[in-house]
């Protein structure tokens, strides 16, 4: 089962990182262009947000229940925090995981709102960017390929 889940996180990454960029691209040329909120513009955004929480469900079942790195961080959290690898398990991507999806909901509830369609785009400009950057800096980079 470790496994598996494990595969499929790893898997899904990479189509969420392809929805970022669409996304991210739409948003910003809408921005800059002072265009309309298109169709387009509005799928991007949910089918980022859907692979987004499909991602954090799946990270949620690893981390609570069937990863062995965070069952041996848990035994003992006091000497975890002094293990990098540990760490960075238990705490860091989890955390910076749940604030990059957290400003993914909110880039795409503020691009729902009835605004001018370039403040539509610039918000979700803003905040799917930050979230990116996030996510690729919490990413175990030594770990993704396969």
């Amino acid at each position: 089962m470790y496994s598996g889940l494990l595969h499929a996180h790893n898997g899904l990454r990479w189509l969420v990182l392809l929805a970022f960029l669409v996304s991210i691209i739409f948003a910003f040329a809408g921005w800059f262009k002072k265009g309309d909120w298109k169709k387009n513009d509005k799928l991007s955004g949910l089918i980022l947000v859907i692979l987004m929480d499909l991602q954090f469900l799946i990270g949620i079942v690893l981390y609570a229940f069937v990863s062995p790195i965070t069952k041996a961080a848990f035994n003992d959290f006091g000497a975890a925090m002094k293990n990098a690898d540990l760490r960075f398990y238990a705490v860091e991507h989890i955390l910076m995981m749940a604030i990059a999806l957290v400003l993914v909901h909110i880039g795409r509830a503020r691009s729902k709102k009835d605004i001018a369609h370039w403040k539509r785009h610039r918000s979700a400009a803003i905040f799917y960017t930050i979230s990116l950057l996030l996510i690729l800096a919490s990413i175990p980079w030594e770990r993704a390929m396969f």
